[in-house]
């Protein structure tokens, strides 16, 4: 009998009207189905619509009250990993993706992160907060990420290009896949030992 390979959910980090995120989730998504060694999902952020942060405690102390968090939790305590793809505005991730973390707590632990961003520095600053939070949450992210900087994305948002057009971020896409196929690996038996 062989065992499932490791589920691992693309998230769709922003909601926004027009949003771009779709583009680059699909396209790491395709890059991704063509391996073996993984399972993914694409996971749109729009079918969780979760309020604002509003519990008498944290998660990591006790159970979300509101429904919506709880069928947000269940659905990432089914997965062993998680790549968000996520824009950065003023510096830092979307609040609605933000808010998202802060809703779960014992589904994320000692599970792989990986990071797709775009925006002006490929949303490099967002993807660095976005790691201390994981850290926090006791995830482990994976050094290699995408970075759509602002010629990539206006490119592909505004000029007619295609993600073919530069072939430096499937390179980058690949490595961020390499990652997290062994830290998924790894982290599932961890997780499963006694």
């Amino acid at each position: 009998m062989t065992s499932q390979p490791p589920r691992i959910g693309i998230i769709i980090g922003s909601t926004r009207e027009g949003r771009f995120g779709e583009k680059p989730a699909r396209w790491i998504h395709e890059i991704a189905k063509r391996r073996t060694d993984l399972a993914f999902e694409l996971i749109d952020l729009r079918d969780h619509p979760l309020p604002f942060f509003n519990e008498p405690m944290s998660p990591a102390w006790a159970p979300v009250k509101n429904e919506a968090a709880q069928r947000w939790a269940d659905k990432l305590a089914t997965l062993d990993g998680l790549i968000v793809v996520t824009p950065e505005y003023n510096h830092g991730p979307s609040a609605v993706l933000k808010n998202a973390f802060d809703y779960a707590y014992k589904e994320f632990i000692r599970k792989p992160i990986g990071f797709v961003g775009y925006g002006g520095v490929g949303a490099a600053r967002a993807v660095e907060q976005l790691r201390l939070v994981a850290t926090e949450l006791q995830m482990a992210p994976v050094r290699n990420a995408v970075h759509i900087g602002m010629v990539e994305f206006l490119g592909i948002w505004q000029q007619g290009k295609s993600f073919e057009d530069f072939p430096h971020l499937a390179q980058a896409a690949n490595g961020l896949l390499d990652d997290m196929a062994w830290w998924a690996k790894a982290l599932k038996i961890a997780r499963a030992a006694p």
